[in-house]
């Protein structure tokens, strides 16, 4: 694939040019901070062979921005720390469920709150053409029963839930 394909295929996907998915109707920013440990799964190519992966959201209101700290081991759950900060910017004030999310410049990804609990307890993150998705949960420790309640909220709105990898996590007692 050449250059210009690639980047204009990039841009496509960071701009949200696909069928539009639906988000949930509104995310509590302040609720939604802080740590969310990465459960499952379709992720993209920095994220392979991850353990013990974190994001931790933090507001930043002199910028107006979501400084994210994604961490992780690389390779086992002993492995290379590694860590990528990215930047993101709700583009969506009324519902704050759509936010671009930057780990570089100058790539910009549609990052869409798809699905999240009442309590937000556990959350699941699309993007426009659902070739990526993040189910997240506030500890690591998250059980089976509550993983098929995410995936039966995602089968309920239709979001794809095919071909999802699992993280492990050093077990939290």
């Amino acid at each position: 694939m050449s250059f210009i394909k690639l980047f204009a295929l990039l841009f496509l996907m960071a701009n949200g040019a696909y069928a539009q998915v639906k988000t949930v109707d509104f995310v509590d920013t302040h609720r939604f901070m802080g740590t969310w440990y990465v459960i499952a799964g379709r992720f993209t190519p920095f994220e392979k062979d991850v353990f013990n992966a974190v994001e931790k959201y933090v507001w930043n209101p002199k910028k107006r921005v979501i400084e994210i700290d994604f961490s992780y081991n690389q390779g086992s759950l002993k492995g290379p720390f590694k860590r990528i900060p990215q930047t993101a910017w709700i583009t969506n004030h009324r519902t704050n469920a759509t936010w671009k999310v930057s780990p570089f410049w100058p790539l910009r990804f549609t990052y869409l709150v798809i699905a999240l609990a009442p309590d937000y307890e556990w959350t699941a993150i699309g993007v426009p053409d659902e070739g990526y998705l993040w189910i997240m949960a506030r500890s690591p420790n998250f059980s089976q029963e509550k993983m098929q309640m995410v995936l039966d909220e995602l089968d309920r709105i239709q979001y794809s839930t095919q071909d999802l990898v699992f993280v492990r996590h050093k077990v939290i007692e």
